[in-house]
């Protein structure tokens, strides 16, 4: 989604109440009326001369007083506005006031809760790492500790769920919880009080050196805090010497405008046109870089894929069609389409889209759509299915909608930023048994398990590069592995132990470096094979 940042969520008008109470008022008179006309005989089918604003209410008051069953009014109110908006265009929303603040959490860059990544394994709440300056952490919670009571209450075996979890450890800050942790070595369990407070979520997933003077970022959403984490992430890597970019942007689903328009200004001259949004209501406003950018006129790749959307697009937007740097991977997802937010009395909300926005050429990159939404949302299997992702040839897209950038590069629009250098999807990762494995979590829990009978000898790397140095996935580790895939029931029959080494390896060492080092050690490993990082690579060492 994106959001227009000269506008802030709008609250409501002061005279909303009274206009809605004015309208209610008009709404019960008038279903009292139709109630007393159908008592006196009239016909069910009679056409009610109601206008176009006082229809829903009329109507809602009618279902209320004469279906033939009791019926919550609010709920029927709700998927009635779900409805409405639903029909407009895929991105028009509807937000509940109960669901307000968790699909607010991930763009606002925070949330209040205790502070730790967990997975719920064998049915039980186990402890991934403590954040980094959070309650937990700062109180003594460890990777891999089991959270085996909240309050006092028994939380494992007892099938709880991730809803469930967010629910007893997530509350206002400042707030107390009692938790209970088993830890491996210690008999008894201990008790720790844990004080609240608000817990950050970053939008950038990693950054390292690739090679000496080649720097690695990848942003997972565009964020509130997103350019704070973008400029911290890339100071540091300048003072290793970094002279030239890979930013990863795939799978990034976009966020707000405002990020995305920061980031671009960071790789254009002063005056350049990063975007502009145009809509019914809403005259054309542009967007233009400044004179605050730190990396104009060094190297720069861009990385996308089919997951790369909304906020992602108008950054490699901006950068192929001012010629600024290379885009490499697989034609973005298609969202041209900038949504205001409005807040409403009751603490729900409305996400309407307002405008369009256009890359610096003048192109809308928002692919088509129509009533489908599924058929919308699942247009990334159809390429897929279609061989899109394999072959740049298969891409299906209107084509006759080309545009020319200063140096006289066709660009293309109506379906999603078209890459400059095409990387077809990596067949090694649909391997059916690795296929297999990873929708059943069974990397992810055998190399958590894994990494907590062994914690000690892995920490005694010290760092995580000392680990991807010199840490080996060995074949002992490999055939615990596959025996313990044995007992789920995951082997294949056909199963070619020696062609599926080669692939399973950097995921277990990966994941097994990620539950000790965290991201610091995880993502360096699972990129050394990415086709696409490959190709940037490259490149930029040219």
């Amino acid at each position: 989604m994106d959001f227009d940042p000269s506008k802030p969520p709008k609250k409501h008008n002061v005279f909303l109440p009274i206009i809605l109470s004015f309208v209610l008022m008009l709404g019960i008179w008038l279903g009292y009326f139709l109630s007393n006309r159908i008592n006196r005989g009239s016909s069910v089918n009679q056409n009610y001369h109601t206008s176009t604003n006082d229809k829903i209410n009329s109507l809602l008051d009618y279902i209320e007083y004469q279906y033939v069953d009791t019926i919550n009014k609010k709920d029927l109110v709700e998927k009635t506005v779900t409805s409405m908006l639903q029909s407009l265009d895929p991105h028009s929303s509807y937000i509940a006031a109960s669901e307000f603040e968790t699909v607010n959490e991930p763009l606002e860059g925070n949330f209040d809760g205790i502070g730790v990544e967990f997975n719920i394994i064998k049915d039980t709440i186990r402890v991934i790492t403590p954040i980094e300056g959070g309650p937990s952490e700062k109180i003594g919670i460890r990777s891999g500790d089991k959270i085996v009571k909240v309050e006092g209450k028994n939380v494992a075996g007892v099938k709880i769920t991730n809803k469930e979890v967010f629910e007893k450890l997530r509350g206002k800050s400042g707030t107390i919880v009692t938790v209970s942790i088993l830890r491996s070595g210690i008999a008894k369990p201990l008790d720790f009080k844990i004080t609240r407070d608000a817990i950050p979520l970053y939008s950038l997933d990693a950054s390292y050196m690739i090679k000496p003077t080649i720097g690695y970022i990848k942003i997972s959403k565009f964020a509130a805090t997103t350019y704070d984490e973008y400029l911290k992430a890339f100071n540091e890597l300048s003072k290793q010497g970094m002279k030239k970019l890979i930013l990863d942007l795939r799978g990034n689903p976009g966020g707000y405008l405002n990020a995305a328009v920061d980031i671009s200004d960071e790789f254009l001259a002063n005056g350049l046109q990063i975007v502009y949004t145009q809509g019914k209501a809403n005259p054309k406003k542009t967007y233009k870089a400044t004179t605050r950018g730190s990396f104009e006129n060094n190297p720069l790749v861009v990385l996308i894929d089919e997951g790369s959307a909304s906020a992602s697009e108008i950054v490699a937007g901006a950068v192929q069609d001012n010629d600024r740097g290379t885009i490499i991977g697989r034609r973005s997802f298609g969202k041209g389409l900038v949504q205001d937010q409005l807040q409403l009395p009751d603490g729900s909300a409305i996400r309407l889209t307002i405008a369009r926005y256009y890359t610096p050429t003048g192109r809308c990159i928002q692919k088509p759509y129509s009533d489908d939404k599924n058929q919308y949302y699942s247009e990334e299997y159809d390429r897929y299915e279609n061989g899109e992702l394999l072959n740049e040839d298969s891409i299906k897209m209107d084509k006759t909608k080309q545009y020319k950038t200063p140096e006289g590069k066709t660009v293309y629009g109506g379906g999603g930023i078209m890459p400059d250098i095409f990387v077809p999807i990596d067949t090694a990762k649909t391997n059916s048994f690795l296929n297999k494995v990873f929708y059943a979590g069974a990397i992810n829990t055998f190399a958590f398990e894994y990494a907590d009978k062994n914690r000690n000898q892995i920490k005694a790397y010290k760092t995580a590069k000392n680990y991807i140095d010199q840490f080996e996935i060995s074949n002992a580790i490999l055939d615990e592995f596959y025996e313990y895939c044995s007992k789920q029931n995951l082997l294949l029959a056909n199963l070619s132990k020696s062609k599926t080494n080669e692939a399973l390896k950097p995921y277990l060492k990966a994941f097994i470096g990620r539950d000790v080092f965290d991201k610091d050690a995880y993502y360096p490993i699972i990129n050394q094979k990415d086709n696409s990082i490959i190709k940037a690579t490259e490149l930029l060492s040219k």
